[in-house]
């Protein structure tokens, strides 16, 4: 199943529960939490996420860009995400972090920035639903796609379908109608759109064209 999950980072803050209803025909509310520490930008936490939860019409997947994940993203879950990311450079135990998240009632996925390779961490699949590779370096909303990570896209998707189960290719930055395909044709099949959703004219259609640019590339 191909689904889209825009970025609430290109959302407009001051109002986000009229943000989140412009998006309710997507899969996700992909929600970018930033500790101004793993990453250089801040964005929000815990009180803001457990406040949206309530007033949003589709699950939030939650990536958190964030120093110490194994303390933090079972509190991610346990307020109200449904799909909690964590970033394998920050994780001192993923798999402890992956189970612990699973644990809350979320479904658990790992990050790879784009110059993390994926090999050394294929050993945690058993013990997520999700792997993210990020299409640009992460901290930072409306980045150009790096079309050079499909590479490892593909590589992920692979060893998904080894190791069997339902385990889902996401990627993160840049997604927009011009590179939806590429990422289709790679194996990813969740793709986050900030800007090419919310600096639509209309959102509900722009989710739709990326929709159908995504099952067109897919074949179905």
């Amino acid at each position: 199943m191909l689904q889209i999950s825009p970025s609430i980072l290109s959302a407009d803050f001051a109002n986000l529960e009229s943000e989140l209803a412009r998006i309710s025909t997507a899969d996700w509310a992909h929600v970018d939490v930033m500790d101004g520490h793993f990453v250089p930008n801040l964005t929000l936490g815990l009180p803001v996420v457990e406040a949206i939860r309530a007033v949003s019409p589709i699950p939030l997947d939650c990536h958190l860009m964030i120093e110490d994940p194994d303390r933090w993203a079972p509190q991610y879950a346990e307020a109200g995400g449904s799909s909690v990311t964590f970033h394998v450079e920050a994780a001192t135990d993923p798999v402890a972090t992956a189970r612990s998240i699973r644990a809350a009632g979320a479904r658990a996925a790992f990050a790879v920035k784009p110059g993390t390779p994926f090999t050394p961490y294929a050993d945690l699949l058993p013990e997520v639903d999700m792997v993210l590779v990020m299409t640009v370096e992460p901290g930072f909303g409306g980045q150009s796609f790096m079309a050079d990570q499909m590479a490892k896209v593909r590589e992920v998707r692979e060893a998904a379908s080894r190791h069997g189960g339902e385990i889902w290719v996401q990627v993160d930055g840049g997604v927009s109608q011009d590179t939806i395909g590429q990422c289709v044709e790679a194996g990813a099949d969740v793709f986050v759109a900030g800007s090419a959703v919310y600096g639509a004219d209309d959102v509900p259609a722009r989710i739709s064209e990326l929709r159908d640019l995504a099952a067109a590339c897919a074949g179905h």
